[in-house]
């Protein structure tokens, strides 16, 4: 039986969105599920920042460009999608930024999995982090991170599973299920394993009996954080072992250290060339 019944993107940009709008597609199509497009045009002017005199006249112009722009990308997505071997529904809506967690957050909870862009790029806005951590956050849901002209495989058959026994990588693991069923090679990957933590005297044991209860064949690598940063270990593992997705929790520290401080989940979303499965 397949497990994901309804897989979401949200399309703010044809180009910056396409990797993501086509791996949206092939999960859909290898799941039998059905995919909802949120074609989102956004009002980018902040409340507050109009010169004098001209407040109304400015937003209204914005609110009617977004709305352009959300009409815009919903034909092109009936366009791509016309044909398709499964379900799916497109939808234009037009918001401001201040209105965007809500939006995503009330749009994305009921799915199964949420496929979105690279939210850290070069020329890229401020959008894309909003909705993935809308959709992580608020929506509580799996987020597929797709990153910038790679290409989803049509099988994801190697995985990586970046493992630190945290409540939010075993999400992350529960939530992938469904790819780490059907792939031939499973590996968690633990960095510098806590020496008193409630594995140290096998790391990653308990993981490996569950998902071996799941019919998941994994092993183990126990890595050396040889690097400055676990994110770098992680992604070097991840192209030794040249795996087609890696998994992990997100955000086990606020989102506000992270993006002052930086940390694994900012640093792989940055770094990632490979689909990346966050779960909070």
């Amino acid at each position: 039986m397949k497990a994901f019944r309804t897989v979401t993107t949200v399309l703010t940009d044809p180009k910056d969105s396409a990797s993501a709008f086509d791996a949206a597609q092939k999960v859909a199509a290898a799941n039998e599920a059905h995919l909802d497009v949120l074609c989102l045009g956004l009002d980018r002017t902040q409340p507050g920042f109009y010169y004098a005199g001209a407040t109304a006249v400015v937003m209204q112009d914005s609110l009617d460009q977004a709305r352009e722009d959300a009409l815009a990308i919903e034909d092109m997505a009936r366009k791509t999608l016309a044909g398709s071997t499964f379900n799916w529904s497109a939808t234009g809506l037009s918001a401001q930024m201040v209105a965007v967690n809500q939006l995503i957050a009330h749009r994305t909870r009921f799915s199964d999995l949420v496929v979105l862009p690279q939210p850290y790029s070069k020329g890229r806005g401020h959008d894309m982090e909003a909705i993935s951590e809308a959709a992580m956050f608020e929506g509580d849901v799996p987020v597929l991170i797709q990153p910038d002209g790679h290409s989803f495989p049509d099988k994801a058959d190697r995985i990586l599973i970046g493992w630190n026994e945290s409540r939010e990588a075993l999400r992350a693991v529960k939530a992938a299920l469904p790819f780490l069923k059907a792939a031939s090679t499973v590996n968690i990957a633990i960095i510098d394993p806590p020496k008193h933590g409630p594995e140290r005297s096998d790391p990653g044991g308990q993981l490996s009996q569950f998902l071996a209860r799941h019919g998941v064949k994994a092993e183990l690598s126990v890595l050396s954080k040889t690097m400055p940063r676990v994110a770098d270990v992680l992604a070097r593992h991840g192209n030794d072992i040249d795996a087609d997705m890696i998994v992990m929790g997100a955000y086990s520290h606020s989102r506000f250290r992270e993006s002052i401080l930086g940390g694994a989940t900012r640093n792989m979303l940055e770094l990632t060339e490979r689909p990346l499965l966050l779960m909070h």
